[in-house]
């Protein structure tokens, strides 16, 4: 299914009030740690801030080999995959990504609990709106360049998810590979049916 060469260094982006303790990225972390030792393996926690969320991602990946370098991200997640993917030409892996974060985070300005500890905070400021907002514009701008390729792109995209409209993912999506799963839901509880596919898709160096 890949012409490319095997992914040596992956990336993981969580989403909005989630962690690197997600079970997504924990079951992804497992099966690399498992059967691709020899994979650099990287879920960062990202700030509250778009900009400087992608500011840290790009400075950690500065030193990665862009030909063999792969991003996957979840909900805010996968927007960022998309973004980060359409700046460096990489890979991406989305799983029910968010389309238009800037409308649907807007009722979350404030201070926030984080999904996986209720005990922490995070504050999303009005500005981080408008962060997006210039993000989903290079993502727009760029797609347009560079449209999305069935090798270059593979979406799982739940038409059960209570928080995105699947219809959006699913054009947010157009040009790559879709699994458009019958039901399911935004966490991708079944995500243990679907994980060999998407890792078959990042075609990991073994």
């Amino acid at each position: 299914m890949n012409a490319r060469e095997p992914t040596t260094h992956l990336l993981y982006l969580h989403g909005f009030r989630s962690s690197p303790q997600s079970i997504k990225a924990q079951k992804m972390a497992a099966r690399v740690r498992e059967q691709h030792p020899h994979v650099v393996w990287w879920c960062p926690q990202l700030p509250p801030s778009p900009h400087q969320a992608m500011e840290q991602v790009l400075q950690g990946i500065s030193g990665w080999p862009r030909e063999t370098m792969a991003v996957a991200g979840s909900s805010l997640g996968g927007f960022y995959a998309r973004w980060l993917a359409l700046q460096t030409s990489c890979p991406a892996l989305l799983l029910n990504p968010a389309v238009f974060p800037a409308r649907d985070l807007l009722p979350y300005v404030g201070e926030q609990t984080a999904w996986h500890d209720p005990a922490q905070t995070l504050v999303f400021e009005p500005g981080f709106v408008d962060e997006l907002q210039a993000q989903q514009g290079d993502i727009e701008r760029l797609a347009a360049l560079h449209p999305a390729t069935p090798e270059r792109q593979f979406a799982i995209v739940a038409q059960g998810d209570e928080v995105l409209d699947w219809r959006e993912m699913q054009a947010f999506c157009a040009g790559g590979q879709i699994r458009l799963l019958a039901d399911s839901d935004h966490a991708i509880s079944d995500f243990d049916q679907h994980i060999g596919a998407a890792m078959d898709f990042l075609a990991l160096r073994r």
